[in-house]
C-alpha cells in the first residue's frame, strides 16, 4: 500500500506544530511557515535537507530505526506519535506483513474470555478492537452503552455512535474531547493495519456523513489510550465519573479489554450499583438463557 500522503501530512502537521523557540532556535523574521522550516527540522536530526525532504515527501521505506528516532526527537513526538512514525515507516516498507484481521461479525470470544468479562461485576468490561467494535462485553458494559448496543443491523461501534448518533451528545457531556479521541485511535490503528479494509470504510462512511470526523481526521493526532477518567451521562442512571484501564490482550493481539469502575463510595459507584439492578432485570433473563445453552453444550 502507498502510504506516502498519510507520511507527508503526518511530518507536515508535526512540523506545523514546533515553534522555533521549543526546538531552542532564534525565530528570526520574515518566516513563511508555520512552526520549523524543513532545514531546521533537518539540523536538529542530524540529516541532509534533500534527505529529509524526501522523507517528508514521503519517501519513508527505508529510513534506518536510528534516523526514525532523531527525528521523532526534532519534531518532539509523545509516545504514541514515534510509535505511529515507525508504524508508517514500516507500513511503507515492502516487506510489510498485513497485520491478522478479525470480521466482527464472524469472530466469537473463547468461552473463557466471556466467562472473565462476566467476572467483572463492579463495572462494564469490554472487548474491542483498533476499529472501535465492541467484539465482547459483559452484562454493564451492554447496559452502560445501551444506545450504541441498539443500532439495528449493525455491530456496535463506537466511533459510529460518537459521530453518528445525536444521543452522543448527551451520553458524552464533554463531546469534543470524546471525539478527538476517538478519531486519534482510529488514526492510530490505520497506522499500524494500512491494510485494514473494514477500517477504510469505517473512515470514509464517517468521514461522508461528518463534518467534525473530517475536521478532525485533518489534524493526524495519535494516542495510546490505556488509563485515565471519563464523565458519562447515562440515560438511565445520570452523571458517572469513571476511571478506565486499556489492557491488551496478549493471546489476541490488536484487542483490547477496557474496565470502568467508580471510586468507592462515590456518587458514581451508587449510580453504577443502580445500573447494575437495572441492567439485572433488563439483561438477567438474557444472561441466564445464554448461560443455559453453554451448559448444554458441555
Amino acid at each position: 500500500m502507498d502510504n506516502r500522503a498519510e507520511v507527508r501530512e503526518f511530518l507536515t502537521t508535526r512540523r506545523a506544530r514546533v515553534t522555533p523557540e521549543q526546538a531552542g532556535l532564534p525565530a528570526g523574521t520574515n518566516r513563511r511557515v508555520e512552526g520549523l522550516r524543513r532545514s531546521e527540522v533537518a539540523t536538529l536530526a542530524g540529516v541532509s535537507v534533500e534527505y529529509y525532504t524526501r522523507l517528508e515527501r514521503g519517501r519513508i521505506s527505508g529510513a534506518s530505526p536510528e534516523v526514525l528516532a532523531s527525528l521523532a526527537k526534532a519534531l518532539r513526538l509523545d509516545d504514541a506519535e514515534r510509535a505511529h512514525l515507525f508504524d508508517l515507516a514500516h507500513a511503507a516498507s515492502p516487506v510489510a506483513r498485513p497485520r491478522r484481521r478479525r470480521n466482527p461479525k464472524s469472530w466469537t470470544p473463547q468461552p473463557s474470555l466471556q466467562w472473565t468479562l462476566d467476572a467483572i461485576t463492579a463495572g462494564p468490561a469490554f472487548v474491542r478492537n483498533g476499529r472501535m467494535d465492541i467484539l465482547a462485553a459483559n452484562t454493564l458494559a451492554r447496559a452502560f452503552y445501551k444506545d450504541t448496543f441498539d443500532t439495528p443491523g449493525r455491530s456496535p461501534n463506537i466511533a459510529r455512535f460518537t459521530f453518528l448518533d445525536e444521543r452522543a451528545l448527551e451520553f458524552y457531556p464533554d463531546w469534543e474531547m470524546f471525539a478527538e479521541v476517538t478519531v486519534a485511535i482510529l488514526r492510530t490503528e490505520a497506522g499500524r493495519d494500512p491494510h485494514n479494509k473494514e477500517l477504510h470504510d469505517l473512515i470514509g462512511e464517517l468521514s461522508t456523513r461528518s463534518d467534525e470526523f473530517r475536521r478532525l481526521w485533518g489534524a493526524h493526532n495519535v494516542r495510546h489510550h490505556g488509563t485515565g477518567f471519563k464523565t458519562f451521562h447515562h440515560p438511565v442512571v445520570g452523571e458517572m465519573t469513571l476511571a478506565y484501564e486499556g489492557l491488551e490482550m496478549e493471546a489476541e493481539p490488536g484487542l483490547t479489554i477496557t474496565i470502568y469502575t467508580a471510586e468507592p463510595g462515590s456518587p458514581s459507584a451508587e449510580r453504577m450499583s443502580l445500573l447494575a439492578s437495572w441492567a439485572a432485570g433488563e439483561y438477567g433473563e438474557t444472561a441466564a438463557s445464554s448461560q443455559g445453552r453453554e451448559e448444554s453444550r458441555r
